[in-house]
């Protein structure tokens, strides 16, 4: 007997269809074809380990197994609930009528037990464009998939709970994962991230300004400033000030921690990630990597729409920081290999901070004992590609001891939040059917329909790179950031004051800014 069951592979965050194709006939054997690797090949000991422990045994007949498409790289132990189940019906020990309904995932344990898999959501977005019931997945696995309610997706624990669902005998409604969830004590896993809310931290009014800016626009940002002068804090505060995000937004975002094994046992990730690789992360910890059909998301695409923090950047390897480009321009990080090209979203905010010398303290009074050489060699790994990419460029001083005794507190993250949300409502309506979201995106195209500068404005710019010294990638930079200040004011045009004050966050593209 011939039996098709439906599975999945994940390439990226989308999966592509597997389909699992046993046949039971005359002879002695069990084999496995169709490109598999050795957690799949191992996948024959663990079902028949599981399906003795159930009650059930291994025909005495010839076995075959194969992973269509023949020519696709099978990874992992997903296909382990399949096998066994395809098996079962195709050794007539189970008339399972609904198998070939429903796309099937899941790891078995020696006791028939069933394990979490990742790209669940992937699966079950598979699922629906292929016309099928539903997904049959392990519990936690399922509950990513909470909040897809125009599918069927059940939740089990074991092997006999998908022999009920599919046998079509019983009512099974209790095991869809929305009346299940209810029962299992499962908590969601936070994409990782720190809030400090803004009041909290004194003084610094300058920086909470580029910060504010930097959210409403969804700009790049750089804090260069002492030991101790609030920069992590900043960037965490930052987090707590940003736009909720879109459904479409928690998706793709759900999606990347799925297919990485980090998905959240509680529906789609509402809470936009907050990302704070240590500075010694390899390269492809940061960008993605991995071998053969394993490849995983890295850091620049877990941080997707939220904010990716590199504290030390001046300690990073110049080879990791240039990695960086890619992603920031295209938001998105292309994975290539021999036989495999995989493609991950990564669009965030990037904050970055530095301490501007090797000892941390220059511009502090006489504290620093670096050379000009050492100083300027210390942030020579900011390239210029680098630079063009970051919007605002902030210094920071350690607060005063009097205005930290003094307790006072400025404005707290929920009144800067709703500034920001005012700022960002309007950018969606003006690039809505442009396929953007922020000011941040926008490309020359853009800035010359959405951007115009009046005489006044144009002369105010140019006076004021001439006298400061700054290069000409910080034109185009000034004007996204000249728009978002407009747009939290709630003016229509950008004004003079508006160029001022973004061009006031350039001091990095001035010549020799550390001697």
């Amino acid at each position: 007997m011939l039996v098709h069951i439906s599975g999945a592979k994940c390439i990226g965050i989308d999966a592509l269809e597997v389909v699992v194709e046993i046949k039971v006939d005359k002879g002695i054997g069990i084999h496995l074809v169709g490109l598999a690797d050795v957690a799949v090949k191992e996948s024959l000991l663990r079902t028949t380990t599981a399906l003795a422990s159930m009650g059930f045994h291994i025909p005495g007949k010839r076995i075959v197994i194969n992973l269509a498409p023949a020519d696709l790289h099978k990874n992992g132990s997903g296909y382990d609930l399949a096998i066994a189940l395809g098996i079962i019906s195709g050794s007539g020990q189970k008339d399972l009528p609904l198998l070939e309904r429903y796309l099937i995932m899941g790891e078995l344990g020696l006791n028939g037990e069933i394990r979490e898999v990742p790209g669940a959501l992937s699966f079950v977005e598979l699922a629906r464009s292929l016309g099928l019931k539903g997904c049959i997945l392990p519990l936690r696995s399922a509950l990513e998939a909470v909040d897809f309610d125009d599918i069927e997706v059940y939740g089990i624990l074991d092997l006999g709970e998908a022999i009920t669902i599919l046998s079509g005998t019983e009512d099974c409604s209790d095991m869809l994962v929305q009346n299940r969830r209810p029962h299992h004590g499962y908590g969601s896993e936070s994409p990782g991230r720190t809030e400090v809310d803004m009041c909290d931290i004194i003084g610094q009014e300058g920086a909470k300004r580029g910060i504010e800016i930097a959210a409403a626009g969804g700009h790049n940002i750089i804090m260069i400033g002492a030991p101790g002068s609030g920069k992590s804090s900043l960037a965490k505060a930052l987090a707590g000030i940003l736009p909720p995000m879109t459904r479409e937004e928690s998706i793709v975002t759900s999606k990347i921690y799925s297919v990485s094994g980090r998905g959240g046992s509680d529906g789609l990730i509402r809470t936009r990630p907050y990302r704070a690789p240590h500075y010694s992360a390899s390269m492809a910890a940061l960008v993605g990597g991995g071998a053969g059909g394993a490849i995983l998301p890295g850091e620049v695409s877990l941080a997707h729409c939220g904010v990716l923090f590199l504290d030390e950047f001046g300690q990073m390897p110049r080879s990791v920081i240039e990695a960086l480009r890619g992603p920031i321009e295209d938001r998105k990080v292309v994975i290539s290999r021999l036989r495999s090209k995989v493609e991950f979203p990564s669009s965030f905010m990037l904050v970055v901070a530095s301490n501007p010398c090797p000892c941390g303290y220059w511009g502090e009074g006489d504290r620093c004992t670096c050379t000009p050489a050492q100083r300027i060699g210390y942030l020579s790994k900011l390239s210029g590609p680098i630079l063009d990419r970051i919007d605002l460029q902030l210094v920071l001083h350690p607060v005063p001891s009097d205005k930290i005794a003094s307790g006072v507190k400025g404005e707290d993250s929920a009144t800067v939040a709703a500034r920001v949300a005012a700022a960002r409502k309007l950018q969606q309506e003006r690039f809505r059917g442009e396929g953007i979201n922020c000011n941040s995106e926008m490309g020359s195209s853009h800035i010359e329909r959405f951007c115009p500068l009046d005489d006044t404005c144009r002369q105010v710019l140019l006076e004021l790179m001439e006298r400061l010294g700054l290069s000409m990638r910080a034109y185009f930079r000034i004007i996204k950031v000249a728009r978002t200040i407009a747009d939290l004011e709630g003016s229509p045009s950008i004004l003079p004051v508006h160029i001022a004050e973004a061009s006031s966050f350039r001091f990095l593209d001035r010549k020799n800014p550390l001697v």
